[in-house]
């Protein structure tokens, strides 16, 4: 369901690490005006993508655009919780078709999340598990259901030296399992609606 384009997820550039995911799947019996609905329900984001999506909030909608919040968790080894703001565009193509476009303004990782004394962490004082995001959806409406597909393109600042052993495969593996989680978890929600 997911691959990397050109088969080179990862690319290392000075201070950091670029990841670039592709991944699609297809839902039978619906429509596309259905999918696009859920899938611009933001305020309902952390309960159809839990449990990576654990706070989600509309700051602005006008139109097509929307400025949304939301926070995001990721349990292996250690527990990491970001919280991320993304300015989204949606475009519709046609009858059966639209994209979309995602890009985050703001991530910052939460220390002590949902304990007294909670904050974010400053640029460059964090695990460098995710600097920036974006990603590009399609939806397209045919063979009696809809097709998915989203590339998501992250950046990751450098993992501290001491925690390289631990830190550096989770960096790497995160983004591939986060967009075949969200697109699952998008299918799943639709087949069970």
């Amino acid at each position: 369901m997911t691959w990397a384009p050109d088969d080179k997820p990862d690319t290392d550039v000075p201070e950091g690490v670029i990841h670039d995911w592709l991944g699609a799947a297809f839902i039978h019996d619906t429509t596309v005006d259905r999918v696009i609905s859920v899938v611009q329900d933001y305020e309902r984001h952390s309960q159809v993508y839990q449990p990576e999506v654990i706070g989600s909030k509309i700051l602005f909608h006008q139109g097509d655009d929307f400025k949304v919040f939301l926070r995001l968790k990721k349990k292996k080894v250690v527990t990491i919780v970001l919280n991320t703001e993304h300015d989204v565009h949606y475009s519709r193509l046609d009858d059966k078709r639209w994209v979309t476009r995602s890009y985050s303004t703001h991530i910052a990782e939460v220390e002590n999340p949902g304990k007294p004394g909670e904050h974010e962490l400053p640029v460059g004082k964090d695990h460098g598990f995710l600097w920036r995001l974006d990603s590009y959806w399609r939806f397209f409406e045919r063979d009696g259901g809809v097709y998915i597909e989203c590339e998501a393109v992250s950046l990751s600042r450098p993992v501290p030296a001491a925690l390289r052993w631990l830190i550096d495969p989770i960096v790497r593996n995160l983004p591939r399992e986060s967009l075949l989680n969200t697109l699952q978890a998008t299918r799943n929600f639709m087949l069970h609606k």
